[in-house]
This record gives C-alpha cells, sequence and structure tokens, in this order.
C-alpha cells in the first residue's frame, strides 16, 4: 500500500567544507548530530526517458530511515508529492498505475544508480520540535543505461519538517548564502546525474526529450501555431493530471474532463486550421472520455446542490426521511466508482488516445489557413461560434417558458462554452477582445449552467418523490424543493436578457 507525503527542500552546491554553523539561524534552538546514513538508490525510467523528460522521479532505495519505493510528483519549483511503497524486487503495481500516463506500453528500466553518503543534522527548536532536516550528501553516481559513466559531488539539502512554514527555508538559506553556499543548479540528483553522464547532444539538456517526432514549440506567429499550443497545453493537461485522478485528488476528475472539451470544442471551433478530417475521430474518441469522466461527476453536482437546498430549508417543511432518500440516491452509483475510472485509464482504448494526440501534435494535419495571420483567421472562427451562440438566445428567448425553452437554452449553453474556449485559444493573439469574450461567455456559461442544473434538479425530485410516494413517505417535501427549484429557474430566464444584452454591447470580436 502506497502512502503520500509533501516534500519541500532546497539544495545546494557544495565545496566539501561541509554544513555552514546553523545554530545562529532564527528560531533553531540546536543542531543535532543524527550521524550518517548509506544510501543505495536505483532510478527507473523508459528508455527515453519520458519520466526525467516530466520531472518525476521513481526510485528504489535502501538505507536511511524510509528504505523503499519512492515515487515523486513536482507540484511546484523545490515541492514535490513523495508516494512511497514498501521494498520489493520490481515496480509496485500502485507506482506503475500513476505513471502510466507518461510511460504507457513501454518497460520500466534502472537509468541511474546514485549511492550516497548523507550526514544528517536535525535543526530543532527550543521545545525539541524538528524545524527541518539539513544534511551534506557526498553523492556517486553511475549510468546504467542510455548512456555510460559516472559521476561524484557532494551537495547540501535541507528539507522542511512536515507541517512546517516554508518560510523558515528563506530564512536558513540567508545563512547558507553569507556562508558562501549557492542554490543547486540541478533540481535534483537524478537530474544532475542524467546530464553528466548523457552523452553530448543527446537526448537534450539534463536528459529532457520531447515525445516523439514533436518538436519544442516556440512562440507562436500563425493560426496553426496558437491553435496547436492551446491543443498541446490541454493534452500535456490531461496526462499531468492522469496521477491525481488515480489517487482522486480533490477537482482532478472536473479538470480533465474540462481539458478533454478545451481540446474537443477547439478542433470544431478552427476546423479551417486543422483538418477536421482527421481531427473529428479523435474529438469523438475526447467525448468518449469526458463521458466516462462525468458517469459520477454529473451525479455529485446534483447531490451537493440538492443537499444545500435541503439543508436551507426550515424544519417544519422537511417531512420523512428525505436526507436518507437523497443519500441512498446519491450513493446508487458511487460503489465501485474509482476502480471503474481507473480501468479506464489502464485502457488501450486511452493510451490509444494519447499516443493519438502525441501522433496529432508531432504531425499536424494542418490546412491552407493554418499558416494565414491570427488577427484574421482566429477572429472569423471566434465570430463564428458567438454568431451562433447569438442565433440561440435570441430563438430561447423568443420562446415560452417550458420544456422547448429548456432545451434552446441548454443548446446555447453548450455553445457559450465553445465559444468560451475558441476565444481562450485566440486570446494570445487577439488581446483584450478576446479576453473579455471568455469573461462574457462565462458569465453567460454559469446563468445558463444553473438554469440546466435547476432542469436536471427537478427531474430528480420528480424521480425521488414518485419513489417515496410509493413506499408510503409523504412526498411533501420534493414538491417544495421543486416549486423553489421552479424559481431559481425563472429567475435565471428574467435575468438572461439584461444580461445578453449587455454581452451584445460589449462584443468586439
Amino acid at each position: 500500500m502506497a502512502d503520500t507525503k509533501r516534500e519541500i527542500e532546497r539544495k545546494y552546491e557544495s565545496d566539501d567544507s561541509g554544513l555552514p554553523d546553523l545554530t545562529g539561524v532564527a528560531g533553531v534552538a540546536a543542531v543535532l548530530d543524527k550521524g550518517v546514513a548509506h544510501l543505495d538508490a536505483t532510478y527507473y525510467d523508459t528508455a527515453d526517458l519520458r519520466l526525467a523528460a516530466a520531472s518525476l522521479t521513481l526510485r528504489r532505495r535502501t538505507g536511511g530511515s524510509d528504505a523503499g519505493w519512492h515515487l515523486k510528483l513536482p507540484v511546484a519549483p523545490g515541492v514535490r508529492d513523495e508516494i512511497h511503497a514498501p521494498l520489493s524486487d520490481t515496480v509496485p503495481p500502485t507506482l506503475a498505475s500513476l505513471v502510466r500516463s507518461r510511460v504507457r506500453d513501454a518497460e520500466l528500466l534502472p537509468v541511474v544508480r546514485l549511492r550516497s553518503e548523507r550526514d544528517v543534522r536535525d535543526l530543532v527548536d527550543a521545545e525539541g520540535r524538528l524545524l527541518a532536516e539539513a544534511s551534506v550528501d557526498a553523492v556517486r553516481a553511475e549510468r546504467l543505461s542510455g548512456g555510460s559513466g559516472s559521476a561524484q559531488w557532494t551537495e547540501i539539502e535541507v528539507e522542511l519538517a512536515d507541517g512546517g512554514d516554508p518560510t523558515f527555508l528563506d530564512t536558513v538559506e540567508k545563512r547558507l548564502r553569507k556562508a558562501g553556499v549557492r542554490p543547486s543548479k540541478s533540481a535534483s540528483k537524478l537530474a544532475r546525474a542524467l546530464a553528466e553522464t548523457t552523452p553530448r547532444g543527446k537526448n537534450g539538456k539534463n536528459g529532457k526529450k520531447q515525445r516523439k517526432g514533436e518538436e519544442s514549440p516556440g512562440e507562436p506567429v500563425t493560426s496553426g501555431d496558437h491553435v496547436l499550443a492551446y491543443v498541446r497545453a490541454q493534452r500535456d493537461a490531461v496526462v499531468e493530471l492522469d496521477p491525481a485522478v488515480r489517487q482522486d485528488a480533490p477537482d482532478s476528475v472536473h479538470s480533465m474532463r474540462v481539458a478533454t472539451r478545451r481540446m474537443r470544442s477547439a478542433f470544431r471551433s478552427y476546423g479551417k486550421v486543422l483538418d477536421r478530417g482527421v481531427t473529428d475521430p479523435i474529438g469523438a474518441e475526447l467525448k468518449w472520455l469526458a463521458g466516462e469522466l462525468g458517469v459520477d461527476r454529473d451525479r455529485e453536482v446534483l447531490t451537493e446542490r440538492l443537499t444545500a437546498a435541503l439543508d436551507d430549508l426550515p424544519r417544519t417543511l422537511v417531512s420523512g426521511p428525505v436526507h436518507t432518500r437523497l443519500d441512498t440516491w446519491a450513493g446508487a452509483r458511487r460503489g465501485g466508482s474509482r476502480s471503474r475510472l481507473t480501468g479506464v485509464l489502464d485502457s488501450k482504448r486511452y493510451l490509444t488516445l494519447l499516443d493519438t494526440l502525441d501522433a496529432l501534435l508531432a504531425a499536424p494535419p494542418l490546412r491552407k489557413a493554418a499558416a494565414g495571420k491570427p488577427g484574421k483567421v482566429l477572429a472569423k472562427a471566434v465570430r463564428k461560434d458567438f454568431g451562433k451562440v447569438s442565433v440561440l438566445v435570441e430563438q430561447a428567448l423568443e420562446l415560452a417558458p417550458g420544456h422547448d425553452r429548456d432545451l434552446a437554452l441548454h443548446e446555447a449553453r453548450k455553445k457559450a462554452k465553445r465559444t468560451r474556449y475558441a476565444a481562450e485559444a485566440a486570446a494570445p493573439a487577439l488581446g483584450d477582445p478576446a479576453t473579455a469574450l471568455v469573461k462574457s461567455m462565462k458569465s453567460l456559461q454559469t446563468l445558463l449552467g444553473d438554469h440546466q442544473d435547476s432542469v436536471m434538479a427537478r427531474g430528480t425530485l420528480r424521480e425521488l418523490s414518485a419513489v417515496a410516494h410509493a413506499a408510503g413517505e409523504s412526498s411533501f417535501t420534493y414538491g417544495v424543493l421543486y416549486g423553489r427549484e421552479e424559481q431559481r429557474a425563472a429567475s435565471a430566464e428574467a435575468e438572461l436578457p439584461g444580461v445578453w444584452k449587455e454581452i451584445r454591447a460589449g462584443a468586439l470580436v
């Protein structure tokens, strides 16, 4: 079983003179000698160093207090989530799963062996509480595959204690700098080992390599450049969010789902830039993935809405076991949902989709307009999408309240979302007008989204009321909640003409 901890540390170059005296650092009452630990770590990666390219490290280490397998995922500079699994002879399935979006069908091989003598000091406060661990590491690196040779160096590492204040590391750094110690040029031991044992010109700096066939993008110039930059960012988001989704991290499923929608919208909005004969089948697969990600998400959002509405009712209006009935409905499809979603992310279909997106970006199906100026090509596409929103909103406003208007507003919401994403992709090229449209479409999407949520909530309340009535329970409260949802929908519909008039007046695309 794997467990996770947040690692916050800083690394410094060392001239072998050891650790400077840190007893004068503010807050440090004592520096305790914890002895020397002998660490032996083997780092695993694919032959083309996909994990290193993404600043991920996977290692098997013996020695020290935390022997075992460690997977480190970058969070921010100097901050990583370290996932630990017990020692074993092969890569633990739990950790292999978390790097699958990078590794896919490739084999994980031992690429570097690092043996370190770590001289450890604990920095503690007046009450003996650990503030940070400072160490001097004498490192010997040996390349096992993809290169040759060895390297050795000495570095200083300062790791913040669990739950510590990150600003304490700033205080320690001031003392180290005053002593002539400077931050390391390498983000990790592995990065330095790869850099010093990789033949010049192979795999790029620090062992990093682009995905096969994909060139490192420069500043976008043409329309095609801008659209591909947007698609690439969404592809990267899906790959990077994969481990978080597998770990059921907050908002990860929703964020991945949004990335798939953004890509799909870009393909449809910019059909004059990327050949839809190629992108439409990919869009269909992205729709499938979004659907799999949304199986539980939509019900979760609806549950939160109904629970909040129920909690807002006076007790005198709550009749019968409504909370229990709502909880039963909410949990009806939740069982095994995480393992089901993990199965989707391990599926051949999903991994093939990732490979297909890589291939698209490596050899994009550019059409003639891709070489055109963004101010003309992208603006035209955004205007076209906005025009479709305009037609749908105007048609919806002409309809009487009811089922047909609900459907029309739902279609307008989907087109508003697509227009928003098209404007997002164009914003770096078009500037303020596109940015303003993104904001406008987001506000329209929010208003129409609340209306659609009300439509869905009323359908669910009818369902729950019927089940409760059949069970001999009171359906009174469901009727009260239904009436309130009707009022929320009516309020959104009443607000729409004014919001739409303001959006039309400010639309400059």
